[in-house]
């Protein structure tokens, strides 16, 4: 069967040249031929063996899936594995697989091509935490049954709380004792101990159990149970403003770890209020906060343990009061004294608190020294400190000395760095009187010479008097206010000359302006003025002091524009928040008129006021939106694209975790329980926005059995509820386990898993055997009755019939109605009846046929009483 081509040729073959042969192989059976071909090169033989094979497949397939480690979140993930042929003809496999798993494995048979791959898809559920391990046997063509093992590692997504520097685990973080009004930070570590991304957000519960609000735990159950009022106050303090979480939300990449930051700052909710001991109340605070992955708030899975729980992490803290005490004090009155002198008091600083050390620091004050002026006292100590009083000035002094606190708080830029500051004020009153000194002043005769300073008739002069003023007064008055003794060519003289007293002769020759001109008293006549051109200033120097005062006064002016300029910037930064948008309240506006049906309007158009980046999620807030939401249920006529600018705006933007944690889309498992084929059954797929925005749903569908879900997109308004229906129909048996996704805003990914187990249609019996017995008051051979109820448990119509099981005495029994139908979750009552007769077999029975589903035996027994 194998043929040879060739053309000898004569002559020998010259080096480089070659000589072709043919070799045909034509089967004429089905077998494989093996022959030789002997090839003569001078006087040596060559043999070539020549093979024929029939043509045929060559399958391989690998021998193990390894899906690694994932984490639980209730998704079908999938692998798949191929089936290479590296023969000369297609080759067919089958698949088979009775673990314990579900795996969902398609295709289960095929043909492979020849020098073709074909590829298996092999589909498993990370619904609980194991170890898949599983066998899978693959029939080979020519290759005979060969197993394929599918491993994978399921475990939770888990985040925990490590401490720092050396990575614990923590369950609690204690502040200990902070004065109220600063703060304590601390820090920690998130840890992602899982092979998966993660988005989480912080939330404080505010009302778990366990959790304290403002109680001094050291206190007797009497004691508090007399102060309920404080209880209460410490109950209406927003609990997010005493803990900061720095960031509060974000995300951590597998095996990541990051630092957050907690910041503990007490708030006295009782400011003023004094207990019998004499000193404001301690608060002691437990609350818990917990840190969430993202979209994970299905209670009843994490109730099943398909989820983890949320990691907690609580947090302990007391707030203590300042209780700096001053013996004497509060009013301090220091002993009169002249100028120059000085009255000091000592007085004494006592810390009373028995946790904290104290730091003061005093302002400075004119006319008054304290030392030292600022200083640290420890807990349950003391310190002296002099308080002086040095007067200036004569008079009376009534002055508010403030003690400032000093202690640690938060940077309003930068919320992670603590810095030392004022966060308690204390305020002492100072009194202090400083007397003039009385003098003896002795007059004496003038001997004739006027001098420099005198009374207007020069004969008397006051010793000591010239020492109080440096440079000479001159007495000056408006001439045209006294037309006394005026020299009639004097009569209209400028208004603005200025008239001198004839005592100022000595001042009379010293420099003065030029653009001044003076006048006598009496008559108004111009007097001379005489300046010293040694001393006075020229032209040029008199415009260059004038350019001189210019620019300072220039500059002055622009430091008080620029000082203004930052505290109006400081003010806006104050206002500057999501109410006020940096306008100062009732800052020259004026109040709008408003009406009913604005209020009405107002109510309609309610906007939740947004989370500041740095607040925290709390427990209550978050129940008492999600009431708010869950009340606005929106069955129908919602848009399926977003469509007015509003929609478009909103439905565009990228959410943060924290946003996310705040819409609700479940459950996230849907589980159908136990469907008919070829029936229908529906579920809802809630959707709960508890945001101010509007959000766009969108679901994409891909399998077969919920083809008949919709609609497929939705915008949800904000504060609002409502459900997309997801249909679920099947036509084939057995357990059904997929998983669909979603978006929000066409960016941020979900899934929801579907669980079902598609059934046939099944009835029930009330009972298997049924006894009937003689009615009272009738007689033996009357007919027997009694019923029997069929249950229908499935949600598809079933239809039945009875037929009656014959033997060879016969059937004395019936069934009404023989056949019908029971619809979906109903029952229906069937009556049975014996008829009495010579040979009537007392047994009976008959089978319930369910049209495409089970088929029940049904024995009858009747029980027969004779009279005698």
């Amino acid at each position: 069967q194998f043929k040879l081509i060739v053309e000898n040729l004569d002559k020998p073959v010259a080096p480089g040249l070659q000589v072709t042969a043919f070799v045909e192989y034509y089967p004429e059976t089905e077998e494989n031929l093996q022959d030789r071909l002997r090839l003569l090169i001078e006087d040596d033989f060559v043999d070539i063996p020549l093979l024929g094979l029939l043509p045929c497949c060559f399958l391989e397939i690998e021998s193990e899936i390894s899906f690694g480690a994932v984490i639980a979140n209730s998704k079908i993930i999938s692998k798949e594995i191929s089936i290479a042929n590296r023969g000369s003809s297609s080759g067919t496999f089958k698949v088979s697989y009775d673990g314990v798993d579900p795996l969902n494995i398609e295709p289960t048979s095929g043909v492979v091509e020849p020098k073709s791959v074909k590829m298996i898809k092999v589909d498993i559920c990370t619904d609980v935490p194991r170890i898949i391990k599983e066998a899978i046997k693959v029939e080979l063509e020519g290759r005979g049954c060969t197993e394929v093992w599918i491993k994978a590692t399921v475990v939770q997504q888990i985040v925990k709380v490590l401490g720092v520097p050396f990575g614990n685990v923590l369950e609690c973080v204690n502040f200990g004792p902070v004065y109220f009004g600063s703060s304590k930070m601390e820090q920690i570590s998130l840890y992602n101990e899982s092979p998966e991304c993660m988005d989480w957000v912080a939330v404080l519960e505010d009302n778990a159990i366990g959790g304290e609000m403002g109680t001094d735990l050291q206190r007797s159950t009497d004691a508090v149970l007399q102060d309920l009022i404080l209880e209460n106050r410490a109950r209406d303090v927003d609990v997010s403003t005493l803990i900061l979480c720095i960031p509060n939300q974000g995300t951590l990449q597998p095996y990541e770890k990051s630092l957050v930051t907690l910041c503990f700052t007490p708030k006295d909710c009782n400011s003023g209020r004094i207990s019998k001991r004499n000193s404001v109340l301690k608060q002691d605070y437990v609350l818990f906060l917990r840190f969430e992955a993202v979209g994970n708030k299905d209670s009843y899975l994490q109730t099943l343990m398909k989820h983890p729980q949320p990691t907690e992490l609580a947090l302990t803290g007391s707030g203590i009061p300042v209780t700096l005490t001053f013996n004497p004090g509060p009013v301090f009155k220091f002993t009169d004294c002249f100028l120059g002198e000085q009255t000091q008091i000592l007085c004494t600083l006592k810390n009373e608190s028995e946790l904290l050390p104290v730091t003061f620091s005093f302002h400075k004050m004119a006319h008054f020294n304290i030392s030292p002026e600022k200083g640290k006292i420890k807990a349950k100590s003391a310190q002296d400190v002099i308080f002086s009083f040095s007067p200036r000035q004569i008079g009376t002094f009534k002055v508010k000395q403030v003690v400032n606190i000093i202690d640690t708080g938060l940077e309003k830029d930068n919320l992670q760095v603590l810095k030392k500051k004022s966060f308690h004020q204390i305020y002492l009153s100072f009194i202090g009187v400083c007397k003039s000194e009385r003098k003896n002043i002795l007059f004496k005769i003038n001997p004739g010479l006027t001098p420099m300073i005198s009374n207007a008739t020069g004969r008397f002069v006051a010793d000591g008097t010239g020492q109080c003023t440096v440079t000479a007064p001159v007495a000056i008055l408006k001439s045209n206010q006294t037309q006394i003794h005026t020299h009639r060519i004097n009569r209209n003289c400028e208004g603005d000359a200025l008239t001198a007293f004839p005592n100022d002769r000595a001042a009379s020759i010293r420099p003065s302006d030029r653009n001044k001109k003076y006048r006598t008293i009496f008559t108004k006549t111009e007097r001379y003025n005489y300046i010293d051109p040694e001393f006075s200033y020229t032209d040029c120097e008199q415009l260059s002091k004038a350019a001189h005062k210019e620019y300072y006064s220039c500059f002055i002016y622009n430091l008080r524009q620029h000082r203004l300029q930052r505290d109006a910037t400081r003010q806006f930064y104050i206002y500057n928040n999501p109410v006020d948008i940096g306008i100062k309240p009732a800052e020259g506006l004026l109040s709008p008129k408003i009406s009913v049906t604005d209020i009405h309007k107002e109510k309609l158009q309610f906007k939740m006021l947004p989370l500041e980046e740095n607040c925290l999620l709390t427990s209550q807030k978050s129940e008492a939106v999600g009431s708010k939401s869950s009340v606005k249920e929106i069955m129908s006529g919602l848009s399926v694209l977003p469509s007015s600018t509003e929609e478009k705006e909103d439905c565009s933007r990228t959410l943060t975790s924290k946003q996310l944690h705040q819409i609700v889309i479940g459950p996230s498992t849907m589980d159908f329980g136990d469907v008919c084929v070829y029936s229908t059954a529906t579920r809802k797929l809630h959707i709960i926005n508890n945001l101010s925005v509007h959000i766009w749903i969108k679901i994409d569908i891909e399998i077969d059995e919920l083809q008949q879900t919709g609609p497929l997109s939705q915008v949800v308004p904000p504060l609002t509820k409502t459900h997309i229906p997801i249909v679920f129909e099947t036509s084939t048996l057995g357990m059904f386990k997929r998983s669909f996704t979603y978006t929000i805003n066409d960016q941020h990914p979900g899934h929801v898993l579907v669980v079902a187990k598609a059934v046939s249609v099944q009835l029930e019996l009330s009972a298997r055997e049924l006894i009937l017995n003689p009615l009272p008051g009738y007689l033996a051979e009357t007919e027997f009755r009694t019923t029997v109820r069929l249950y229908n448990p499935r949600n598809h119509p079933a239809e039945f019939t009875w037929k009656p099981v014959v033997t060879d005495r016969g059937n004395a029994f019936s069934v009404r109605p023989a056949k019908g139908f029971v619809e979906a979750y109903s029952d229906l009552e069937c009556e049975v009846v014996w008829y009495p007769g010579f040979n009537s077999p007392e047994a009976g029975e008959f089978n319930l046929c369910v049209r495409e589903g089970n088929k029940i035996n049904l024995k009858c027994f009747a029980k027969v009483t004779i009279q005698t």
